[in-house]
């Protein structure tokens, strides 16, 4: 048995298409109620009926993650459903083209900023609380391997996009040492989905986004321990169900 099931409460931002919607998808298709969180009113009530068509018990919420007034009139708007035990946080953009480190605006950084950090850190501020005080929970972040110290993390270029994202890693790193590396209940990890077909990643990526976000699904039904007992890893990088460098 997994940790995901009829009990558990599914939240996933950017959860009405992409990799949001196929995580959205696998984790209800585990038996958890899922609430899709977007910031287009029509589009996340289209996905959440799409997903209710595929038999998961989906529940829209329109906010903006860059927001956390909006983030807390949506956690207003969806406590009967109860609190979160599992949060997907894959709302992103990418930068645009020719964003090099001297050539990105303020308002280009700013915007990328907003959503792929802060937009994280205001999810997990308003959503973590009962499952860091409940002492059961998993969190897991979309990162990328564009940002990574090492490999295709030292390209360069896309300089908004690559920082936010190995932002969204040390945030991770640090939330996942301050639940003590799941000795608290709370497993917190980062996830490189690689070049799926979505908005961003294009028609011609070599992935689809349902084999991006299998490894999404397999985290958010993740046992806190093994069969020895042990913690299982924790607060790092994973990509194909495998740990990768920073």
């Amino acid at each position: 048995m997994g940790f995901l099931g009829s009990d558990t409460v599914a939240l996933v931002t950017g959860g009405s298409r992409g990799l949001g919607l196929a995580a959205a998808r696998g984790i209800g298709g585990r038996g958890a109620r899922v609430i899709v969180l977007g910031r287009d009113h029509s589009r996340v009530t289209a996905a959440a009926a799409e997903l209710v068509d595929d038999g998961v018990e989906a529940i829209p919420v329109a906010a903006d993650v860059a927001d956390p007034a909006s983030l807390a009139r949506a956690a207003d708007a969806v406590a009967h459903v109860g609190p979160p035990n599992v949060l997907v946080l894959s709302a992103g953009v990418m930068a645009a083209k020719m964003t090099r480190t001297i050539r990105t605006s303020p308002d280009e950084w700013q915007r990328v900023m907003s959503i792929n950090l802060d937009g994280v850190f205001y999810s997990i501020e308003t959503f973590a609380q009962d499952l860091v005080k409940n002492r059961s929970g998993r969190v897991i972040a979309l990162s990328a391997c564009l940002g990574r110290f090492t490999g295709p993390g030292t390209s360069g270029g896309l300089a908004p996009y690559r920082i936010s994202k190995a932002g969204v890693n040390a945030l991770v790193r640090n939330f996942a040492a301050e639940m003590q590396w799941g000795q608290r209940g709370v497993l917190v990890d980062a996830v490189c989905p690689g070049h799926c077909r979505t908005d961003m990643g294009g028609p011609d990526a070599p992935r689809s986004a349902e084999e991006g976000a299998e490894t999404i699904v397999w985290l958010a039904d993740r046992e806190a321990t093994d069969d020895e007992g042990n913690v299982v890893p924790t607060g790092v990088l994973w990509e194909d169900r495998q740990i990768v460098p920073w």
